[in-house]
C-alpha cells in the first residue's frame, strides 16, 4: 500500500502496540522533525500488550511505583502520576497496601492507563512538529526488507510499507502462543489470566499448574478471585518460589567500583559475599541484588557463549527467584494457601499431557531424585512455564516468515534474534539491516534483561534517536 507519488504509507513502521511499540512511538513523537508512525497492532488500544491488558486488581507489577516509570530522565514520573490517580479517586483499593504511593504496586491495568496518557501527551506535543500516529488494527504476518524500505503483509491481505520497520512484537506468554512442541498442553490448559473460565471450574477441584515463576502467581490470583477453594499442585524442575519483593534501603554499587567482575562464577561470588555483608549489618540481603541490574546488559554482553550456556543452565532458575519477586499483595495470597495445605510445590518435570476423560485432565511428570514418571490427575491444568523467548518454537505467522526469508536469525542461545548494539537486525548471513529494527524482549539474547519497563523505556530512547537521525 502506497501512495500515488509512491511514498510509502510511513517513516517508520512498529510492529507491535504494547508497551515496546508505544513507549518508541511516545519518544519519537517528541522528537523534533516531521515524521509519519504507523503502529501495527491487532488489540483494540495501544500501550497495554499482553502485560497491561489484564482487567483484575490483583494481577499487579511485580514492582512498585518508584521503579517502574517510563521517562528514562524522570524517576517518579509514575508515582506522581499514580498520587494524582489515586486523588482523583480511580484506585481506592490502594488503601489495602497500607504503603505511601512510591512503595504501591499498581494493577498492571491501572499502568496500561498510564502508559496510555503518555502517548496521548506525546501526540499533542507531535502535532506541534507535523508527526502523526495512526494505529493499525491487524497482525503483522509477513514482511519484506530491502536497502529501500520495508514492507509488512497484514492477516487480512492488506499491505504497509515504510522506510523503516521495528520490530516491537513484546513477549510470547508461553500459554497464548502457539508453539510447535506444547500444543497438548495449552490445548488442555486454562488461561492463567482467565478468570471467567476458572469461575466454570469445580471450585474444590484439585488445579495443577506447570511452572512456579510469576505467572503462576498470577495464575494462583486468578483462581482466588474466581472462588476457587480447592488444592493446588505446582510442578517445576527445581521447585523454587518467587522471593517477595521488599524495600531494602540503598547499597554501594560493588559491580560499578569493581569491573574486574566479568564472569558467571565471580558475579554469583561477589554477590553472595556482597548478600553476607548485609545480612550480617541486619540490613535485607535484597539491598545488595538490586544494585546488580543495571550491570547485567554490560555482564551479559561482553561474556563468552560459554559463559552464558554456563548461566543459563546454572544460575538461570536461582536468578529467576531472586530476581523476579513477587509482589507483596500475592506473595501474601501464596504464603496463606501454603500454611493452609492448599499449595504444593513439587520438583518435577512434565512428561506427558494426556486427552480429557470423565471431566479430568492427566498428566505424567517425574519427581526429582525418580527415574520413572508418576501419573496425576485434576480438575483442571495451567501453563504458567513463563515467556517463550525462542522465535524457531514459536508457532505464529510473522516469525516464521521472518526465520524462512532470511531476515533473521536467533539470538545467542536462540534467546529472541540476533542485532547490533543499537537494535539494528542481523539478517540469516550476519549482516546488519540498514532498515529492520528491533527492541525490548526480542532483544532478550543480546542483554538478558530486556523486558522489565525500565529497560524498554530506554531502549525506545535511544532507538528513536537513532531513526530520527536517519
Amino acid at each position: 500500500m502506497t501512495s500515488e507519488n509512491n511514498r510509502p504509507d510511513a517513516d517508520i513502521l512498529i510492529v507491535g502496540g504494547g508497551l515496546s511499540g508505544t513507549l518508541l512511538a511516545v519518544q519519537l513523537l517528541r522528537l523534533p522533525g516531521q515524521r509519519r508512525i504507523v503502529i501495527v497492532e491487532p488489540r483494540p488500544e495501544l500501550g497495554r500488550g499482553e502485560a497491561y491488558s489484564a482487567t483484575e486488581l490483583g494481577h499487579t507489577l511485580n514492582g512498585n511505583a518508584a521503579r517502574m516509570g517510563v521517562e528514562p530522565d524522570d524517576p517518579e514520573d509514575l508515582t506522581r502520576w499514580l498520587g494524582e490517580f489515586i486523588t482523583a479517586g480511580g484506585w481506592p483499593e490502594s488503601d489495602e497496601q497500607h504503603v505511601p504511593v512510591a512503595e504501591l504496586f499498581p494493577p498492571r491495568g491501572i499502568f496500561g492507563l498510564y502508559v496510555q496518557q503518555r502517548l496521548a501527551q506525546a501526540r499533542t506535543l507531535g502535532e506541534t512538529y507535523g508527526s502523526t500516529v495512526e494505529h493499525v488494527r491487524s497482525e503483522a504476518t509477513d514482511m519484506q526488507a530491502d536497502d529501500t524500505g520495508v514492507r509488512i503483509t497484514l492477516a487480512d491481505g492488506r499491505g504497509l510499507s515504510g522506510y523503516f520497520g521495528v520490530l516491537a512484537t513484546g513477549m510470547f506468554a508461553a500459554a497464548r502462543t502457539p508453539q510447535r512442541d506444547a500444543s497438548a498442553l495449552n490445548a488442555a490448559a486454562v488461561d492463567p489470566w482467565d478468570v471467567d473460565a476458572m469461575r466454570q471450574l469445580d471450585p474444590q477441584g484439585r488445579v495443577l499448574i506447570i511452572g512456579s515463576g510469576l505467572t503462576m502467581v498470577d495464575a494462583v490470583v486468578s483462581l482466588e478471585r474466581a472462588g476457587h477453594r480447592g488444592p493446588i499442585d505446582v510442578f517445576s524442575r527445581h521447585g523454587l518460589l518467587p522471593h517477595v519483593r521488599r524495600q531494602p534501603p540503598a547499597w554501594p554499587d560493588f559491580l560499578g567500583a569493581d569491573h574486574s567482575v566479568r564472569s558467571t562464577r565471580q558475579l554469583v561470588r561477589a554477590l553472595r559475599e556482597q548478600c553476607e555483608q548485609a545480612i550480617a549489618q541486619g540490613i535485607d540481603w535484597q539491598a545488595p541484588l538490586d544494585t546488580v541490574r543495571v550491570h547485567i546488559p554490560r555482564l551479559w554482553s561482553q561474556a563468552t557463549d560459554r559463559q552464558r550456556r554456563q548461566f543459563v543452565r546454572h544460575v538461570r532458575p536461582w536468578w529467576e527467584s531472586h530476581h523476579h519477586r513477587s509482589p507483596p499483595p500475592s506473595a501474601k495470597l501464596l504464603e496463606r494457601l501454603v500454611e493452609e495445605g492448599r499449595l504444593k510445590i513439587h520438583a518435577a518435570s512434565l512428561q506427558n499431557v494426556y486427552d480429557k476423560a470423565a471431566g479430568q485432565v492427566r498428566i505424567s511428570v517425574r519427581y526429582r531424585g525418580e527415574d520413572q514418571p508418576t501419573e496425576v490427575s485434576g480438575a483442571a491444568l495451567i501453563n504458567s512455564t513463563g515467556i517463550q523467548y525462542d522465535w524457531r518454537r514459536v508457532d505464529k505467522a510473522l516469525p516464521k516468515q521472518l526465520l524462512a526469508r532470511g531476515l533473521i536469525q536467533p539470538g545467542p542461545l536462540a534467546l529472541g534474534i540476533a542485532a547490533d548494539a543499537g537494535g539494528a537486525v542481523l539478517d540469516a548471513q550476519g549482516q546488519v539491516s540498514s532498515r529492520l529494527f528491533a527492541m525490548g524482549p526480542p532483544l532478550r539474547g543480546m542483554w538478558w534483561e530486556s523486558t522489565a519497563v525500565t529497560d524498554v523505556a530506554l531502549q525506545a530512547k535511544a532507538l528513536a534517536a537513532r531513526l530520527a537521525a536517519r
